[in-house]
């Protein structure tokens, strides 16, 4: 018996005539949603079920709407095609997109095309069994402490926005928690007044919740925002942040708010996510032990640890053989 074709995922202009799409701008047609639309949103709402952060389905979502995208450009059918996968990646690097983008996207359609078959929605994987493309990994430079005091330093001012960026900053370059946990975090999430002070990550990356410890600074710059916040119109609200002007907090918000202090304080290159670089560094080069940074940031694999910390490794190790004196009989 013969198998089922290979799943077209979209067709729309790819399969019309020049003609054809001629007389549409002249008289155009709402078209109706197409197989593929429907079923990244099923697949979507299966992400959610799983219990998935919002920005991990944006990411998966965004990979797919930009393979097809890519497909439809290039005239062609948009089907899940190993080949075509491959000239996809290729694409987004010569165009520019940064290696972890390039990985993110060529996850997304693997994960995708997965679900696809295990909900019959076609007969067979034909991305089973392909690994992500070896790309170079660039090293994530941590930010200095002269850096951080320049960015704490931005920060001050006598406006709730203030003291709110302040504290953002220094939970994240001390806890290393990710921007999307950080937004997360509500008022009964914090134990400020507890010895020592913790923070609950009720949903980190998996599903996976944990404990943070707080480092005393860290704590201070909160409690000093929530004070400041009770005139918000929102103060009473459980969430933790407030935006401006009344409005609420968002992950997009604490990217711009943190760009913009990294501006004034004159750091370049900057993200938020190299304070998760920073935390996982300052953590190692105190003396802190690798377990225990692990358990902190949340990680369940030896690998991520050695991906945040391999920056500035060869200076840890240069300041460890100083302190064992190993010369010394």
């Amino acid at each position: 018996m013969a198998g089922r074709r290979p799943l077209a995922l979209y067709c729309g202009r790819a399969c019309q005539s020049k003609a054809s799409r001629q007389r549409a701008r002249v008289e155009p047609e709402l078209e109706p949603p197409t197989e593929l639309e429907e079923l990244l949103a099923s697949w979507e709402l299966h992400l959610r079920a799983e219990r998935k952060s919002p920005q991990t389905v944006k990411v998966y979502g965004d990979g797919i709407r930009a393979y097809v995208r890519f497909c439809l450009d290039a005239g062609q059918p948009v089907e899940i095609d190993r080949t075509r996968l491959r000239e996809f990646v290729d694409h987004l690097l010569a165009s520019g997109a940064k290696p972890a983008t390039a990985t993110a996207r060529h996850l997304a359609m693997r994960r995708f095309s997965a679900w696809l078959t295990e909900e019959g929605e076609q007969d067979a994987d034909p991305l089973l069994g392909l690994k992500s493309p070896k790309l170079d990994q660039p090293v994530v430079e941590p930010l200095t402490d002269e850096q951080l005091r320049a960015m704490v330093k931005a920060c001050k001012g006598p406006e709730m926005r203030d003291k709110r960026d302040e504290a953002i900053l220094s939970l994240m370059y001390t806890s290393g928690a990710r921007a999307g946990e950080v937004v997360a975090l509500r008022l009964d999430d914090l134990q400020l007044k507890a010895n020592p002070p913790t923070v609950t990550i009720r949903r980190g990356k998996g599903g996976r919740g944990r404990v943070v410890p707080l480092a005393l600074e860290a704590a201070a710059a909160i409690d000093r925002y929530i004070r400041a916040r009770k005139g918000h119109r929102l103060a009473r609200t459980g969430d933790l942040w407030l935006g401006d002007r009344g409005k609420a907090f968002s992950y997009d918000a604490l990217h711009k708010t943190l760009r913009y202090r990294a501006e004034r304080a004159g750091v370049d290159g900057f993200h938020p996510h190299r304070l998760r670089h920073t935390a996982a560094h300052r953590w190692l080069s105190k003396g802190g032990s690798e377990g225990g940074l692990m358990a902190v940031a949340g990680w369940t694999r030896p690998e991520m640890l050695l991906r945040y910390t391999r920056a500035n490794a060869s200076q840890r190790a240069a300041e460890e053989a100083q302190r064992l004196d190993l010369g010394a009989l």
